[in-house]
């Protein structure tokens, strides 16, 4: 018997919903639900939110005019089904993996990605740059945004529909409200109101009674009277106020409301208007609704029982890790309290929360926030220690100047996520933290090389009621070292020695640590005397260590898991300023591509970078002028 043909295999882009019937696209909608889910099973991603709009997402590509028409949407953890029905379906399954698709939209990946999105709250922004683009260009394509009401939480959002709503540029916004965190219940008497004031002849109604009111001097009262039943009735007040007109709520999952509803908001010409849809998340595979994340990250998985790879084991992650060690702390130390912007898990806040639920705090998707919520609390005498990735902390940068540095507040800043990420790519390295926190005065910069270093940081961080302090750990598990039983605060500025050498010097910042050590025994094997220091400190820097490795040894290379400009342009500061180079020393700062390296397996990433074991060593080698390169090779391959 011939296997079935699918509907999805006859879909090559948007055009060919274009003709399909509602139960067509029912049809379609139930296989881009399980191609996603057989898809995901097997990269890993972020499930949950994808299978919430495969309903929403067929019926804008069915409705829309994409690519002429702009769909961007919000953070871009929903794209999936959004990529299969627009000509990547044959390579849905290397999202997330070396060379091929990406987790989140991206530009130079498709024309129907007009705007690249892995950060939140930012598709009301980019929408109304193309809306303004397409009025001053004289165009008619229309502007769509889904944002999920997660993203709603940050203040982006908000400075966007303000000044969308004063600009009156036409554009539709979608709320994905997948947690019924705005929505009352939705029912026919809601979808019976959304498909009336959408509608053509409501709308010429409505301004046919404007045109009464107005020459009376009773426009204002007319529509604060129009607005107060609207939204007496439907809710949405709020955006109202701000300027959108307010569509629903409607069922996100309910292709009979959302065609006709998705049509009359498109031929809208009112200005900008705000649609909400009401979805669930993780929508047709009972694990994802009944996980109390809905699945929204996961590793690969049984696609029968839901069931995630595990981990091989071995040595707890360093977010565990860190957890563990705060939770210690705040034990002894009542004013200890813990921040996170919407990542609890992420961070390991939530076991935090779990011992400490009065001292912990979640602000949602609002990084500023978080930081200057931190700062009033330092500024107290609290103790605050605000987790975030490395990639999040650059969205509050501006905070940590202000509200923290300047008024040399002691926030202590756990930067999870240093370096390398692997399969979410470049919008989520923690690369610049490096730089951007250690131009500030006064800030201490440290970084973990190990696991039982981490632990004593944060031990440091909690002594350091001075000034603001940061230290940073990468993804992943340990080293595999024991953990201290009593944590040991660390001497400010004070750096450690880890391996006795004469020849060559490799001055390490952070988890790079054990790749250094490799490289030495390979240099080693060629008869090349290496020390190994393990930096701890980018500021203050240990210059007392630097003097030592540049005087006794002839090349000193810098290695971090960071940008140019970080770590290593501070030793070459101080080098300079010092005259080492006078002498005669070799110096090489090795550190992350000048480029955004694409989505690949960290170790992959690590060696492309230049920052494994076999790389540190060939790069000694080259500075120093002699060795052979290719008894290196054979050492790395042995």
């Amino acid at each position: 018997m011939p296997a079935k043909t699918r509907l999805l295999d006859t879909i090559n882009s948007p055009a060919d919903l274009k003709s399909r019937s509602r139960e067509d696209l029912e049809q379609l909608a139930e296989e881009l639900r399980a191609e996603v889910i057989d898809a995901v099973s097997g990269t890993g991603g972020h499930l949950g939110a994808g299978l919430g709009v495969v309903e929403l997402t067929l019926a804008i590509h069915a409705i829309f005019d994409t690519p002429s028409d702009k769909l961007i949407f919000d953070v871009g953890h929903q794209c999936y089904p959004h990529k299969i029905l627009t000509g990547r379906k044959d390579r849905i399954r290397t999202l997330r993996q070396g060379g091929g698709l990406s987790g989140f939209t991206k530009r130079d990946e498709s024309e129907y990605d007009p705007f690249g999105a892995a950060h939140a709250s930012t598709s009301i922004s980019a929408g109304l740059g193309f809306a303004k683009s397409r009025d001053l260009q004289e165009k008619d394509n229309k502007v769509v945004c889904v944002i999920g009401d997660g993203a709603m939480s940050a203040g982006m959002a908000y400075e966007a529909m303000n000044n969308a709503g004063s600009d009156l540029s036409d554009m539709l916004v979608i709320l994905n409200d997948n947690d019924m965190s705005i929505a009352p219940p939705v029912g026919a008497m809601s979808h019976y109101l959304s498909k009336l004031v959408s509608s053509r002849s409501y709308r010429g109604l409505r301004k046919f009674a404007k045109s009464i009111a107005k020459p009376i001097g009773l426009e204002s009262q007319a529509r604060k009277a129009e607005e107060y039943l609207r939204g007496f009735a439907m809710g949405g007040t709020m955006f109202e106020e701000l300027g959108f007109y307010y569509v629903g709520p409607i069922d996100g999952h309910d292709l009979d409301v959302l065609l006709p509803v998705l049509e009359n908001c498109k031929a809208m010409e009112t200005g900008p208007v705000l649609l909400h849809v009401v979805t669930q998340k993780g929508k047709g595979y009972e694990p994802a609704e009944n996980s109390a994340d809905k699945y929204h990250g996961v590793a690969k998985f049984n696609v029968v029982t839901g069931e995630q790879q595990k981990s091989a084991g071995g040595p707890p992650a360093y977010t565990k890790v860190f957890a563990k060690a705060l939770i210690e702390e705040a034990r002894r130390d009542d004013k200890i309290v813990g921040i996170t912007a919407a990542m609890p898990g992420g961070t390991g806040m939530d076991l935090f929360e779990q011992e400490f639920p009065e001292r912990m705090f979640d602000v949602g998707i609002a990084e500023q926030h978080a930081v200057t919520f931190a700062a009033g609390l330092a500024a107290d005498g609290m103790k605050p220690f605000a987790a975030i990735y490395s990639t999040f902390l650059q969205r509050g940068y501006d905070q940590v100047v202000h509200d923290v540095a300047i008024q040399r507040l002691p926030v202590r800043f756990a930067i999870d996520r240093a370096g390398l990420v692997g399969a979410d790519g470049p919008t989520h390295a923690g690369s610049f933290d490096v730089g951007f926190l250690g131009a500030l005065p006064g800030m201490v910069c440290m970084a973990a090389a190990d696991e039982a270093e981490l632990v004593n940081m944060v031990r440091t961080a909690v002594e350091i009621d001075d000034r603001p302090s940061a230290f940073r750990y990468p993804r992943g598990n340990g080293v595999g070292i024991d953990l201290p039983a009593q944590p040991t605060a660390l001497e400010i500025g004070k750096g450690r020695i880890v391996r006795e050498g004469s020849t060559i010097a490799l001055l390490s910042y952070g988890a790079r640590l054990q790749e250094c050590l490799k490289a030495a025994e390979m240099l080693a094997a060629q008869g090349l005397s290496c020390t190994v220091a393990d930096a701890r400190f980018a500021k203050p820097l240990d210059e007392e260590l630097v003097n030592r490795l540049a005087s006794e040894h002839e090349v000193l290379l810098t290695v971090e898991e960071g940008s140019r400009g970080g770590f290593g342009a501070f030793v070459l500061h101080h080098l300079a300023e010092t005259n080492a180079f006078d002498r005669g020393l070799k110096v090489r700062t090795l550190h992350l591509p000048d480029i955004f390296q694409d989505q690949d397996k960290p170790e992959i990433m690590y060696a492309q970078a230049g920052l494994d074991a076999q790389s540190i060593a060939t790069r000694a080698i080259d500075a120093l002028g002699r060795g052979d390169m290719r008894e290196i090779e054979r050492f790395a391959s042995a």
